[in-house]
């Protein structure tokens, strides 16, 4: 790549980064972190001349107030400011130092009666110094990096379990580590035997060569949930301080919780000053929201899944560690080593997007990873109005029921060449067109920001077309696609309980037009002699009308069905597939040219299949596609055989679910007979683990009969002995029957 062209790129994205209500208003350049220090001071780290130096600025903590009565009886000193405009929260009280913002909140609540998080306080609190130190002075991080000029190191330990035990436990003097892998992101590699060293010796060994290579970031693969509380509790019991901050002070923790779309995760969320911690596991469970499409959450399963495990990568059962620690150290030694590789090319993938997020919104790095999206929305519309010293709306809690999109599903059935086409960010689309914006936005910073992210993602989607493959085409490829994020999360900020410019009402306004929008081009194809097999909120399947056979009869078809569209709103060709399944609304399989499956829908890729299922299906969908049908008994037959004769490993019957309750509340819940007992929180109990909310447990069924009470018929998965098989053959064998009996009709040819 020519130097022209990678200034072009550097410039492009710095260039981006001059949009002050997008990236802040302070472009200090290379900031790294910030760590409060004592009562008034914020510790700011920053890369300077490729070294990293700190510095020490004023922290000027504040509450919004209603009124400026509220403080009234209070003794202490603030400096209170007017701000301008309508909303609810007209005054910024700004304290000294946190001393003063901790005496002025409990004089709120006396006063008021009502703590920061009731309904209805006339005051708004932020807990998180550092954000509202990054909301006032609008720093962000990184302006002016990219992503490979983050240090980024990798940790990851094994441990032994005692004999007996299933899983190892920090607390068992049995039990202790015995490995501890590191790796950065300059190629640096480097295993810690608990052959050659003490346990005590092994941590003081990865303290000491962090503190020598001084990373930004330290990733690794359920570090919150495992590996950091598990260091933490043996440093504890031998005394070893782990003094990882850049300061010298030492690692902390505390319990904290993560929604991620459905799932809410009970964690110990750790911190260590002037450094951020990424876990590879989040960043996993937030990539599936997205795609979902990973088997698994486990590093070796998503590493698989990617394409990123190394060639050769060493596999061993995670029930045997200590064996292989007793018996053959050093393949112990090269599968630890390839678990931090594995971490760091994950981190690779996974984590360009927040760095890029980290330079927009004004939350620490690792912050950035764990605050949803509405709630990152909404922070960008916090600094605005606190820079601009303009009042601040309360957000609307309870407002009307949000409407859907447009789904339907005609003639359920298998299709030969079927095309997909869809409107281009649809929503963002109808917000920019017929300019559905919240109310409250008095300053106008939503269509700003839709109009400047739309304007740089088509900018550096380009740029990153034309620039070869490289640090600087992973610079804008994350820019485009963290533009595209945003983009498409502002219409779902608009019905944000907690968005202080949320929109109930504009929010059913874009789903209205968009519902009218598609049923228009629903109608266009059909007078044009489409059949419309699945309509989903912004795209449409369907097989074109005869004579449509052609790329460029496909895209006239596609611009005569987009004359009627208001100007703004873009119909593109979105797919071509040989044929398609479309079983119930949302629910489909795809064959595409390549002869790939896509599947799509719960109800036909359900984690709550057992491997088995999901395979044989798709075997069988491949069949259906491909119109062998009459060989479908005959796979059936197979899979029969192979559970009769215990063909398959226990991977393939297992089912994993995810513990979504403690396990106390569990049991009160099991008690007062408001749920029914589940195999994986009993086999939890029953296990010498403390389990967490979030954890996921692995079992499998046992017994002779098809139909019986799983959880008391059940083992976990790592007590299997292909030796000895006693999974329960008929009831798995059942379950492979009902699943052929619910797409009968399609296999035997009684529906098309």
């Amino acid at each position: 790549m020519s130097d022209r062209k990678k200034e072009s790129a550097d410039d492009l994205a710095l260039a981006f980064q001059k949009n002050r209500i997008l990236f802040g208003h302070d472009p200090s350049p290379g900031l790294l972190a910030f760590e409060i220090e004592g009562t008034d001071s914020v510790r700011v780290y920053r890369r300077e001349k490729g070294k990293t130096v700190s510095s020490v600025e004023p922290l000027r903590p504040f509450i919004l107030l209603e009124r400026k009565e509220l403080l009234a009886g209070w003794a202490g000193e603030a400096e209170v400011e007017p701000m301008e405009g309508e909303g609810a929260f007209r005054h910024i009280a700004i304290l000294p130092d946190t001393a003063a913002l901790d005496s002025f909140r409990k004089h709120l609540v006396q006063k008021t009666g009502r703590t920061a998080t009731a309904p209805g306080a006339p005051y708004l609190y932020l807990s998180d110094r550092v954000h509202q130190f990054l909301l006032l002075t609008g720093k962000t991080s990184f302006l002016g990096m990219r992503f490979p000029d983050l240090k980024r190191l990798q940790l990851d330990i094994e441990t032994y379990t005692g004999e007996g035990f299933d899983f190892p436990n920090p607390a068992r003097p049995s039990d202790r580590i015995i490995a501890i892998a590191l790796s950065d992101s300059d190629g640096w590699e480097e295993l810690l035997s608990g052959k050659e060293m003490r346990e005590s010796e092994l941590l003081e060994t990865m303290v000491k060569r962090i503190r020598e290579r001084d990373p930004d970031v330290i990733e690794g693969h359920n570090l919150f949930r495992f590996d950091l509380e598990y260091i933490e509790k043996r440093a504890r019991r031998h005394g070893v301080k782990l003094a990882l901050g850049r300061d010298g002070s030492i690692l902390r923790g505390h319990g904290s919780r993560l929604q991620v779309a459905e799932r809410t995760i009970t964690y110990r969320k750790y911190e260590i000053a002037g450094r951020q911690i990424v876990d590879t596991w989040i960043l996993a469970q937030h990539y599936d929201v997205a795609t979902r499409s990973l088997p698994g959450f486990g590093l070796k399963d998503v590493a698989r899944h990617l394409g990123v495990a190394p060639e050769g990568r060493t596999y061993i059962p995670g029930s045997r560690i200590s064996h292989y620690f007793d018996h053959d150290p050093d393949k112990l030694f090269l599968y630890a080593m390839d678990d931090v590789r594995e971490t760091r090319a994950l981190g690779a993938i996974f984590s360009p997007g927040y760095f890029t997020q980290a330079q927009i919104f004004p939350y620490g790095y690792q912050n950035v990873v764990l605050r949803g999206n509405a709630t990152k929305i909404n922070s960008l519309f916090m600094r605005e109005y606190l820079h601009r010293r303009h009042a601040i709306p309360r957000p609307w809690m309870v407002g009307r029921e949000i409407t859907g999109g447009y789904t339907d599903i005609r003639d359920p059935g298998i299709r030969k060449h079927v095309l997909n086409c869809d409107i281009t960010s649809l929503y963002p689309s109808i917000m920019m067109t017929f300019e559905f914006f919240p109310a409250k936005d008095k300053l106008g910073v939503l269509p700003v920001l839709l109009k400047d992210l739309t304007e740089f993602r088509v900018q550096a989607k380009h740029a990153a077309k034309a620039c070869p493959a490289g640090d600087r085409r992973v610079t804008l490829e994350s820019l485009q696609s963290t533009f595209k994020i945003l983009i498409n999360s502002f219409y779902g900020y608009l019905g944000f309980s907690q968005g202080h410019f949320n929109d109930y009402e504009a929010a059913n306004q874009v789903t209205s037009k968009g519902r009218e929008l598609i049923q228009e081009i629903v109608g266009n194809l059909e007078r044009e002699g489409a059949q419309i097999l699945e309509v989903d909120t912004d795209g449409i399947y369907f097989v074109p009308p005869d004579g449509i056979r052609t790329a460029a009869a496909e895209e006239k078809l596609m611009v005569r069905i987009s004359k009627s569209l208001p100007e703004g709103i873009r119909l593109e060709l979105a797919g071509r597939y040989k044929g398609m399944f479309n079983y119930k609304k949302k629910n489909y399989v795809l064959l595409d040219e390549e002869g790939r499956l896509i599947v799509k829908g719960s109800g036909l890729r359900s984690r709550g299949l057992e491997r088995f299922q999901r395979e044989w299906m798709n075997g069988m969908f491949h069949l259906l596609l491909k119109n062998k049908r009459k060989k479908i008994p005959e796979l059936l037959e197979r899979y029969r055989q192979d559970l009769e004769n215990h063909a398959l490993p226990v991977e393939m019957f297992m089912k994993t679910e995810t513990l979504q309750d403690s396990l106390e509340n569990y049991r009160e819940k099991v008690k007062a007979k408001r749920r029914n007992a589940a195999a994986p929180y009993e086999l939890a109990i029953r296990s010498d683990r403390s389990y967490q909310a979030g954890d996921q447990v692995s079992y499998y069924v046992t017994g002779t009969a098809a139909r019986l009470k799983v959880h008391e018929n059940c083992k976990l998965a790592s007590e299997y002995d292909a030796d000895r098989p006693d999974e329960n053959i008929a009831y798995y064998q059942a379950k492979l029957k009902e699943l052929y009996k619910r797409f009968q009709p399609w296999i035997e040819g009684e529906k098309r």
